[in-house]
């Protein structure tokens, strides 16, 4: 039987390639890192809505003005039952609406340097308003009726005297915080938080 010679190409025959079909490349991250991309996103969108020094000097005011707020009721309070005009148990309804009132007060001041701009309302509304006009009333109506501020101060004791200086910071806060809350710089970051909920 005649061997068999493997065939042998001709030099004039075009070479083939070993791999005649080309390897397709793949990058070692086929799935585009969208979760990256939209972590930095929102760490722009943070950084770009930070919350300015104004808005987080009226927030802190609002709990220094509650802190006030609570240290006046519990001078009242100690007052009403020392003297015996006033039990704890009567006195319980009062001290309850105050503590809702204090509660709601801490988180609109939490809220506000968020940027809700409904806090800043609120709170503006119902304690930079109302809340003042029930911590002046009575001392103007004082003055009103022919009283010495002079006089006063003679006459006060130390629980007084520390109440009246709690009254003054706590009107002072107030004041203060509801000044700064519209403030240019605080305007801009409220406008700005309320552009970047609604996505523009």
């Amino acid at each position: 039987m005649p061997a068999r010679h493997a065939t042998q190409p001709s030099p004039d025959s075009p070479a083939v390639p070993a791999t005649a079909v080309p390897a397709t490349a793949v990058p070692a991250t086929a799935v585009p890192a969208t979760a990256a991309s939209a972590t930095a996103a929102s760490a722009t969108a943070a950084s770009a809505t930070a919350a300015p020094a104004n808005v987080r000097t009226a927030s802190a005011l609002w709990f220094i003005a509650v802190g006030a707020g609570v240290f006046e009721a519990a001078l009242a309070v100690t007052g009403l039952l020392a003297d015996g005009s006033a039990s704890l148990s009567g006195l319980a309804g009062s001290l309850g609406i105050r503590a809702g009132i204090f509660a709601l007060a801490i988180f609109m001041a939490v809220r506000l340097r968020q940027g809700r701009n409904w806090a800043r309302v609120a709170l503006t509304l119902l304690l930079g308003v109302f809340g003042t006009l029930s911590l002046v009333i009575e001392p103007v109506r004082w003055l009103l009726e022919g009283n010495s501020i002079g006089q006063f101060l003679a006459d006060a004791d130390v629980m007084t005297l520390a109440f009246t200086a709690s009254r003054i910071v706590h009107l002072t806060a107030v004041l203060s915080a509801v000044a700064l809350m519209f403030s240019s710089a605080s305007n801009a970051y409220f406008r700005s938080v309320s552009r970047a909920s609604r996505g523009i």
